[in-house]
């Protein structure tokens, strides 16, 4: 018995290490050479693995990085442009500067603007909601307002106003990486440049319904009338579909379509000092009477 377990034991002792020869063996004869620079790019990232860059993390993205052959579609918004920087100087290329961006939520339909018509007792999240139906109100395009852009935001740049119902932005926190982008079903935020000391203008809403059946359902919704696009000297403003959005590489802040719109649907952000109210047209002075003139006559 005590023979039979010693085998036994030696048995496996020795498939074991034979195992682990054979293991060895193919380790190193398949063994892929992992470029050290690598290593050197994952170091100087910032390591939040948000995937705001396109891979799945900053080790992705390093990787990446090194078999490219430049940096132009590589990009690490949390990181910016001293990260990248840093991964050029690694691989000896030339890292172009850009604009910083940041989350904007373009939906000004908030509890006293739109209006409830249906009530959700359901699973609070904004997927499960919009698979269900169109949402609480008659805007079938704005917020649902279950938070799952602030769930996903890992630098917590986003949080929920009670008052609105409405997500807001940080700026200061916010890295541009897009996770609230991708979380919110309704595509209601947008990455935008952050504009010269954080100005900017934008159209808060992206309701493609016709004019009547959008100030219906909220009251500061885009309606399309083109006014904008008229007042605008730099034709950065288009309307599509019935909805009017600013680009923001055209736009020169200059603030002439916010006065102009008629639901307050155009937003400027950071600006210094408030809008002067609109001007009405002086009117026209009215002529003076005309006024004879009589020549005396001189007795000669």
């Amino acid at each position: 018995m005590t023979t039979t377990f010693l085998w036994t034991i030696g048995i496996l002792a020795g498939l074991g290490l034979l195992l682990s020869l054979v293991l060895f063996f193919i380790a190193k004869k398949f063994r892929v050479e992992e470029d050290p620079r690598i290593d050197e790019i994952e170091k100087v990232m910032p390591g939040a693995n948000c995937g705001g860059c396109g891979f799945a993390g900053c080790r992705a993205f390093a990787d990446a990085a090194v078999k490219a052959p430049n940096l132009d579609n590589h990009y690490c918004p949390v990181g910016g442009d001293e990260v990248m920087k840093k991964v050029a100087g690694i691989l000896g290329f030339e890292a172009q500067a850009k604009a910083p961006m940041v989350a904007v939520v373009r939906c000004n339909g908030s509890c006293e603007k739109r209006p409830t018509t249906n009530i959700y007792d359901g699973v609070q999240s904004c997927k499960v909601k919009a698979a269900l139906y169109a949402g609480d109100t008659g805007c079938s395009f704005g917020c649902l307002g279950c938070g799952d852009c602030v769930a996903a935001c890992q630098f917590g740049a986003i949080s929920m106003d009670p008052a609105t119902g409405l997500p807001v932005v940080d700026e200061s926190k916010c890295t541009a990486c897009g996770a609230c982008v991708k979380a919110c079903p309704k595509s209601v935020i947008e990455l935008r440049n952050k504009g010269p000391r954080g100005m900017r203008v934008y159209v808060s809403c992206i309701n493609k319904d016709k004019g009547a059946v959008a100030r219906k359902a909220c009251k500061a919704a885009c309606i399309g009338c083109l006014k904008c696009t008229k007042v605008c000297p730099h034709e950065a403003i288009v309307v599509e579909n019935n909805l009017a959005y600013i680009d923001f590489a055209k736009c020169k802040l200059c603030r002439k379509c916010v006065l102009e719109c008629p639901t307050g649907a155009i937003h400027d952000v950071n600006f210094p000092k408030p809008l002067p109210p609109k001007a009405a047209p002086a009117p026209k002075p009215a002529a003076a009477p005309a006024v004879e003139v009589k020549k005396e006559e001189s007795n000669g």
